[in-house]
């Protein structure tokens, strides 16, 4: 005699999407992402449109010009140099220690916590590349002109506070700012090739 075949009873699969959504809500609320972060740069404030745009008069002295050829080949000033010597390059400019007169000319101004002190505020670091500049050495540069800075507050708040500048609060840090402020000028990519 033939046996019967059993109806296997099906399984109700009516609130399984109801199940999934809510274990794919409850992991997207609950878990936490990793987010690249940018280059901390700050963009300057938008030109007002009535503003009419203003020539500033700087002298060549108080400007390093930092260029990146085609090659990736990075121009100093007048001369070429590899990236590991950006950053003291860039130090030696900006506290032009012996007072040179073909670099950024030192005034006296008045510091919080620090009295007196000569210090080179009109120097600017003018940083241009050529279209073809790989774009990891463009960062890289950007990179060491930063370190430069950093070495540079953190020395001197070390000094005189025992800590690193970006421990300070935010009037020591401005005091710092002041002997050492930051002055980044990027140009817009142009085509200058990649010829010494």
């Amino acid at each position: 005699m033939a046996r019967k075949k059993r109806k296997v009873p099906q399984v109700n699969s009516t609130s399984t999407a109801d199940i999934a959504f809510m274990m794919l809500l409850f992991f997207l609320l609950t878990s936490s992402m990793d987010t690249d972060r940018g280059l901390p740069r700050r963009l300057p404030q938008p030109v007002p449109k009535d503003q009419k745009a203003a020539d500033v008069d700087i002298k060549k002295r108080n400007i390093l010009v930092v260029l990146i050829n085609s090659t990736n080949q990075i121009l100093c000033g007048d001369s070429y140099i590899q990236l590991n010597q950006l950053k003291d390059k860039i130090k030696e400019f900006v506290e032009n220690p012996t007072n040179n007169e073909h670099m950024p000319e030192k005034v006296e101004i008045d510091v919080p916590y620090y009295g007196n002190r000569m210090v080179t505020k009109n120097h600017v670091i003018s940083l241009q590349n050529d279209r073809g500049t790989n774009y990891q050495s463009y960062i890289d540069v950007q990179n060491e002109i930063a370190a430069a800075y950093n070495e540079l507050r953190d020395n001197i708040s070390a000094q005189k506070f025992g800590k690193k500048f970006i421990d300070l609060d935010e009037e020591q840090q401005k005091a710092v700012q002041l002997i050492y402020p930051q002055k980044i000028s990027e140009a817009e990519p142009k085509n200058y090739g990649g010829v010494k």
